[in-house]
């Protein structure tokens, strides 16, 4: 089965987002159920547009976490609210540093900006990490290979932490029809960084589609690989709690009650 901790608190909770763009007391629910249930795979972090903060303020439940991702001109306040992750992208051009720099954030709160994935000279601030976008809507939104596979060597070469959204929705990388492209699997991308830990190249890891090489791969990472590689890939966010955690499951890669 592996080292379990390189699964453990993995996923962000986006079902506000699309596809499956659930409305707010539907995607509460849907957390508070994950809360109960408990699955050590899952972060319990709610992933929130700061668009949608305030709505959030007027349901009863509360996450135990939050993520804010901001799609707003200005950084709304917060300080009522268990945020302990700032999510922003990058105009073009902008160097990480200067979006950094326009932000305060109170202490304890860390800041993740969004970069292009084909962006390989980095420089974030001490403390600020970056976020890659996967996948999306439309055929152009997947990043090829070869990009990523740059993102993660650079990230791991300069031990910049980072956080991945959007199209990561099953384990295995495969052919999405409906887009016409291959999707990159959440499992070829956590596999990738631990190759990259190791010296190795990410490239053969995120573009394979053989499950079982895949899943031989994950059994195989050490318990200090497995930690070194989650102290970079931090989590990422996913529309889905459910369908990941089940992946894992059926890989034989974590517990039935995981």
């Amino acid at each position: 089965m592996g080292t379990m901790s390189i699964y453990t608190a993995l996923i962000d909770d986006a079902g506000l987002f699309p596809p499956t763009s659930l409305h707010m007391d539907e995607a509460l629910a849907r957390n508070r159920r994950d809360l109960e249930s408990g699955s050590p795979v899952l972060t319990h972090r709610f992933l929130c547009p700061a668009s949608r903060l305030d709505r959030l303020r007027t349901m009863a439940f509360r996450p135990r976490r939050i993520g804010l991702i901001v799609d707003t001109d200005e950084l709304p306040a917060f300080d009522d609210l268990p945020v302990d992750i700032v999510e922003v992208r990058a105009p073009a051009d902008t160097p990480v540093g200067v979006v950094a720099a326009r932000l305060s954030l109170p202490q304890g709160v860390r800041l993740f900006v969004e970069v292009p994935p084909r962006k390989v000279a980095f420089d974030p601030p001490a403390g600020v990490g970056l976020k890659v976008r996967c996948g999306g809507t439309s055929p152009e939104d997947f990043p090829p290979v070869d990009h990523l596979a740059a993102f993660i060597r650079s990230c791991v070469e300069h031990g910049i932490p980072f956080k991945a959204t959007a199209g990561l929705h099953h384990a295995v990388r495969h052919f999405d029809p409906s887009l016409g492209v291959d999707r990159h699997g959440f499992l070829n991308l956590l596999v990738a960084v631990c190759e990259t830990v190791e010296g190795r190249d990410p490239g053969p890891a995120l573009r394979t589609t053989d499950v079982g090489h895949l899943v031989r791969l994950a059994r195989s990472v050490t318990e200090d690989t497995a930690k070194r590689a989650r102290e970079l890939l931090v989590s990422y966010g996913s529309c889905s709690t459910g369908t990941p955690v089940e992946d894992l499951r059926a890989l034989g890669l974590v517990e039935v009650n995981a």
